[in-house]
């Protein structure tokens, strides 16, 4: 697979995203064997690590969507906006919420104080990537694919402008593509 144009580097290759998921798929059926797992994808972003992760969960469990956003271009408004909700009711259920990456905190913060109020047995998060020099809630997860520096990645279902999710890896946007934007 031949680097796109405006990636600086690889971050992430296919093989290592492969793993990634294979080992955070055999640590959560092991810990939600005999549980009514839900797994909640936050959409857009992490349908891709979704779909990989759920290959690899051997568990038995139900999966559902939301939609949230507090971003525009590369930085977080700080608002969020509630765009899908789920379609299963949680009351009862072991959520995992599955993210692209955890950054602000903010969307995940949000997304696990509604489904606390809507009586979910247990929320744990599973991140694919973490940033945590830019964390401004206060929510970790309890899964992390890798933890990763503090610059602007694409590809494997992260965007810039709904572009570059359908690359294979994760790699660092060049700063030229939103420098002045």
């Amino acid at each position: 697979m031949t680097m796109h144009p405006d990636v600086e580097r690889i971050l992430v290759s296919e093989e290592e995203a492969r793993e990634i998921c294979r080992r955070l798929g055999a640590q959560i059926s092991k810990d939600y064997a005999g549980k009514k797992l839900l797994l909640v994808s936050v959409l857009k972003g992490a349908i891709v690590f979704m779909a990989d992760l759920l290959r690899y969960i051997t568990c038995d469990c139900q999966i559902d969507f939301m939609a949230v956003s507090s971003y525009s271009g590369v930085k977080t408004t700080g608002v969020v906006k509630f765009k899908k909700d789920l379609d299963i009711n949680p009351d009862g259920c072991d959520i995992l919420l599955v993210e692209d990456i955890l950054d602000s905190g903010i969307t995940l913060e949000y997304l696990k104080n509604i489904l606390i109020d809507r009586n979910a047995a247990s929320i744990r998060v599973c991140t694919f990537l973490d940033k945590p020099t830019n964390r401004r809630a206060n929510i970790q997860a309890e899964y992390v694919g890798k933890v990763i520096p503090d610059e602007f990645v694409v590809g494997y279902g992260l965007d810039y402008n709904e572009k570059y999710r359908n690359l294979p890896y994760v790699g660092i946007l060049s700063p030229k593509v939103y420098a002045d934007k």
